[in-house]
This record gives structure tokens, C-alpha cells and sequence, in this order.
């Protein structure tokens, strides 16, 4: 060893962060075959087997609803859990399975909302909802309206992936500051999404804007993932947050 190596810094390694801490997951398309998660009942009880070794007691599912490829309503969803539950009990599984939806924000959700159709909830009256990826979505401020005034708590889902907001952290602020709580996925502090979303997730983990955080798995790749990265310094600094998971 140099004489200047004796001075550089040593990497801390920490202990991987306990999950049942977290207790909760909120974010997850584990129903079989009806969004981009899931393919098959086997695949989803490997995903929740998985979900209870590492330490959570409860998983909501949160299947897409998005007008222009996944048509899902409230009787598909909850019949998928339906069969979900059936199949977890008859393997002994101990984990809880409840079933809400992440609501894409299009035209649709508006016109559902205005029509007053009744959305997937879980909690107290929490709906889980996305924007688009691509562009700077119109009418937020309208959307946030509608769901508060009917009594819905909106939750927006992985605010660190929407790239456009990459520039403004503080967007994260003002949506709380609008009573929408801000939803990260786990798996951004890994680098699973790119460096760029990494960093927008450890900048709100910095500022405490974040409300819930959830695995968004979609496969038992997602899980494996997340066990992997379970030591890294932001999954830490996340447990310091006063997060809603556990209340659920």
C-alpha cells in the first residue's frame, strides 16, 4: 500500500436494509396475464413467495388501467385476486394480497372521474396514478382537483422516471404541496432505470419528498434485484423518512 492510500477514504459497507421496516408494498402488477406483469398464476406465487422471505406482510397489487392497451376494470382486477389469494392460501403462504390499480392519466381518467365512476382504491381512499413518459402532461392541476373533491387521495407513482422533471426536483415539492404524495420506486436506487433516474431518486430522498415507496415488480427479476442492491446507502437514509407504507 501507497503512503497516500493509507489516507483514502474506505468504502463503509452496510448491513442490507430490513424490508419488514417498510412492511408494505404499494406498487406491483402481480395479477396474471392482464397487464405487462405477471404471465402466469406459478410466476405470481413465486413473486409473493419471494415478497414474504424478505420480509413484507402485505403486497396491493396495482394492475394498469390504461384506455389504449390494457382494458382492465374493478371485476377483472378483483376477480385475478380472487384467484391469487385461493392459490397463495393453498400454498401456505402467510403474506396479505389486496388489489387496487396505478390509473394512467389520460383523457379517460378525467371523463371516469366527471362521471363519477367508482376507482380502485386501497387504504383510505388512496389511487395510485402515472403520467406520461414522453411529454409534459396537460391538466394535472385539473386531475388533482377532481380526485381531492370526490375525496380521493392521489398518489403519483415513480415521480423519479418521469424524465422531463429530471430539471426541477422541486416539482416533487409543489405536488405535495398540492396533497398528491409522491410514490419512488426502489429499484431506481439501484440504477435498474438508468443513473439519471438514480439520481432524481436520491435528490427527493435528500428533500423528504417521498410519501411511499414501492418495488413496481413485474417479475421475480424485479425482486432479485432489489435484494441485491438492499445495502447501498439511500435504501438507509430512506428508513430515516417518515413513509405511509406501514400505515396501509
Amino acid at each position: 500500500m501507497g503512503f497516500l492510500d493509507r489516507f483514502k477514504k474506505k468504502d463503509v459497507t452496510l448491513d442490507p436494509i430490513d424490508f419488514s421496516l417498510i412492511g408494505v408494498d404499494m406498487h406491483s402488477h402481480l395479477i396474471p396475464g392482464i397487464d405487462d406483469g405477471s404471465k402466469s398464476l406459478e410466476q405470481t406465487l413465486v413473486m409473493l413467495a419471494k415478497f414474504e422471505s424478505l420480509g413484507y406482510k402485505k403486497v396491493i397489487t396495482t394492475p394498469h388501467i390504461m384506455s389504449d392497451v390494457y382494458h382492465n376494470t374493478p371485476d377483472i382486477i378483483l376477480g385475478g385476486l380472487e384467484q391469487v389469494r385461493n392459490a397463495a392460501n393453498d400454498l401456505g403462504l402467510s403474506i396479505s394480497v389486496e388489489a387496487a390499480a396505478e390509473y394512467y392519466f389520460d383523457e379517460t381518467l378525467l371523463a371516469r372521474l366527471q362521471a363519477n365512476e367508482e376507482l380502485l382504491t386501497f387504504g383510505n381512499k388512496n389511487v395510485l396514478f402515472e403520467l406520461s413518459f414522453h411529454a409534459v402532461p396537460d391538466r394535472v392541476e385539473q386531475l388533482i382537483f377532481e380526485l381531492k373533491t370526490r375525496g380521493y387521495q392521489p398518489i403519483l407513482a415513480h415521480f423519479e422516471r418521469y424524465l422531463y422533471y429530471h430539471s426541477n426536483p422541486q416539482k416533487a415539492s409543489w405536488f405535495r404541496d398540492q396533497g398528491v404524495w409522491i410514490q419512488l420506486n426502489l429499484n431506481s436506487l439501484g440504477g435498474h432505470y438508468g443513473p439519471e433516474v438514480q439520481r432524481q431518486a436520491e435528490k427527493i430522498i435528500d428533500h423528504g419528498w417521498v410519501d411511499f415507496v414501492g418495488t413496481d415488480c413485474h417479475r421475480i427479476e424485479h425482486l432479485m434485484i432489489l435484494e441485491k442492491n438492499a445495502t447501498k446507502k439511500y435504501f438507509h437514509k430512506l428508513l430515516e423518512l417518515n413513509l405511509q407504507n406501514k400505515s396501509l
